[in-house]
């Protein structure tokens, strides 16, 4: 009985840093990282670990939060706010990557690629990734003109180029280099 956690959105200029957390009921077929899997097998995961899965969580941190207090806390937050959607009982908690950023929780550890290797996890990166997604596509109806929906706040050409036609909005990263040069 395995808590999964992974986040995305952590090297976004725009948009919030999103965790999953997904305690897994029973194995589901095809899980993997989120970025190995297209958008319809992604969303199709998505409603299946909604659907089956002992508990889940997402954790939002806003770009603002993110501004204030760094990328670490950032990421931490995030994660303790999806894990705080656990309530059922585990054994042990994984996060993905090199950093345990619940180092403070007992159980827990950080393991290098969990996200393509342990199934928890991997589902954790799914329903992150799609929530994510989705919040941007959203958001790009409110800021129009960013291109939100299509590269989700990453820093692209295309991102770049909008963020010198417009400026910048709410939803950039002001603390974030390539965005520091449109915040007046």
């Amino acid at each position: 009985m395995i808590v999964g956690l992974d986040e995305v959105g952590r090297g976004c200029w725009a948009g919030p840093v999103a965790a999953g957390a997904v305690l897994l009921r029973a194995p589901i077929a095809g899980l993997r990282d989120s970025k190995k899997l297209t958008k319809l097998a992604r969303e199709r995961l998505d409603a299946e670990i909604r659907v089956s899965a002992l508990a889940y969580g997402i954790g939002w941190v806003t770009p603002q939060e993110v501004d204030e207090w760094g990328l670490t806390e950032a990421v931490r937050t995030a994660m303790k706010r999806a894990f705080a959607r656990i309530t059922a009982p585990y054994e042990r908690i994984v996060v993905d990557g090199n950093h345990n950023f619940l180092a403070d929780i007992p159980r827990s550890e950080a393991i290098i690629a969990a996200d393509n290797t342990i199934p928890a996890v991997s589902a954790a990166s799914i329903i992150a990734k799609v929530a994510r997604d989705r919040y941007m596509a959203d958001a790009s109806l409110r800021h129009p003109g960013y291109g939100f929906e299509k590269h989700v706040g990453y820093g692209t050409a295309a991102h770049l180029a909008a963020m010198k036609l417009q400026g910048i909005c709410s939803m950039h990263r002001k603390s974030f280099k390539p965005v520091q040069a449109f915040v007046t």
